[in-house]
């Protein structure tokens, strides 16, 4: 399957904020109250590992998988995000992020039609990965709404 540049992107895009922001600046909350820059690190790295990765696998290894959601919220809230290091998840972003792009671009136009249910409704893998794009899109604005601004 073709995996957008967009997904492989992401990783560099998180690290030139996070490596150019000083401690206030990886701590200070977005507009609205959205995650800081060492959050969305945080939140990034989870997603990637304990939600895109694990329901990339299931739909590839069963029929008909149902994935289950991933409450960004709680899973933020339960480990202290705020505490974390910023550059440390985001590396572990980076990895997790590269593993995916390799699985992806393994995977045959036929494996990319395979479905699973998710939120009460039938994707493909495909569909999976626009929704990837979307949550990276998301992000992108938020991220690039913290990160310090280059002279």
């Amino acid at each position: 399957m073709r995996v957008p540049d967009s997904l492989g992107a992401m990783p560099r895009f998180l690290e030139e904020a996070v490596t150019t922001a000083d401690a206030p600046a990886l701590a200070r909350r977005g507009p609205g109250g959205t995650f800081s820059l060492t959050e969305q690190a945080c939140h990034l790295r989870d997603l990637e590992r304990e939600g895109y990765l694990v329901r990339v696998r299931r739909i590839l290894d069963e029929e008909t998988p149902a994935l289950e959601g991933f409450d960004g919220d709680a899973v933020a809230r339960e480990r202290d995000y705020p505490a974390q290091d910023a550059r440390e998840a985001m590396r572990a972003f980076a990895a997790a992020r590269a593993e995916l792009v390799t699985l992806l671009g393994s995977v045959d136009a036929s494996r990319a039609a395979r479905g699973a249910l998710f939120d009460g409704e039938r994707i493909t893998l495909a569909g999976l990965v626009a929704m990837i794009e979307e949550h990276d899109r998301g992000h992108r604005e938020e991220i690039a709404a913290l990160a310090p601004r280059q002279a």
